[in-house]
């Protein structure tokens, strides 16, 4: 139970490494609040917690809404008068080529990955300054250092580490620790996005694609949201107290 009565945010926890994140959360005592547009996923999770004893609540969030954000977070705030942990975990894909990517698809994706995650990180942060206390974790990528067809996505959880390394800069006089988490190839409802791209790169289906990403790693397999979820939480806890503006790539394999 190490983070008893904790109080955790976490963005996108629907589904994937949001939801698994809660539930950890939740099994180790925490108090959780899920924003996330997939209201009815969010449920799903919220309930699955409730199931085993756990506390968790719901809030409809799009997280690019500054004046949505700061309403659940306040209402966060004024039910359990502390805001300890905030997981920036939504995110989104657009994929394309360079030459064909439009400027929807860019704005888009870099304002739910980047803008929400620096949305969200900025109304905790003044909770979290009055109490001397806080966790702060991003969900970077190791699309951050490149990867073909996805020019929004790599600028987007690239621009979170830098974002990331500047506000553990700033928040650490105040006792708040920010770091990220870089997944690299991650078996989700998310990642099945891949398999359109994949096609025009003459891979079949995701169970190819999927072969063709476990070849290319040294741990041959691919990795579970629970491989990412155990990294998370090991930043939000004490253990991690002397560590900030660090990015842990969660890939199977030496990121470079």
């Amino acid at each position: 139970m190490r983070f008893k009565d904790k109080i955790v945010i976490i963005t996108g926890g629907a589904r994937g490494i949001g939801a698994e994140t809660a539930l950890k959360f939740a099994e180790n005592g925490a108090k959780v609040a899920i924003f996330d547009l997939n209201i009815q996923g969010a449920k799903e999770t919220a309930a699955q917690i409730q199931r085993g004893n756990g506390t968790c609540s719901t809030f409809s969030v799009d997280v690019t809404n500054r004046e949505e954000v700061q309403n659940a977070v306040e209402k966060v705030f004024r039910e359990y008068e502390k805001i300890d942990i905030l997981i920036n975990n939504t995110g989104t894909l657009k994929d394309n080529l360079s030459g064909q990517l439009t400027e929807d698809e860019w704005d888009f994706v870099l304002d739910v990955n980047l803008k929400g995650s620096f949305i969200c990180s900025q109304a905790v942060q003044k909770y979290m300054v009055q109490q001397g206390y806080g966790k702060i974790v991003m969900t970077s990528s190791q699309a951050a250092v490149g990867a073909p067809g996805r020019v929004n996505y790599a600028a987007a959880k690239a621009g979170i580490q830098g974002m990331m390394k500047t506000l553990a800069i700033e928040l650490g006089p105040y006792g708040i620790n920010v770091n990220a988490v870089a997944p690299g190839f991650i078996e989700t409802e998310m990642s099945k996005v891949s398999e359109e791209y994949a096609k025009r790169r003459g891979i079949e289906n995701f169970t190819e694609y999927k072969k063709a990403m476990i070849q290319r790693n040294p741990i041959r397999r691919v990795g579970q949201p629970e491989d990412v979820a155990n990294v998370i939480l090991f930043l939000a806890s004490e253990d991690a107290d002397y560590v900030t503006g660090q990015v842990i790539y969660v890939s199977g394999a030496p990121v470079v």
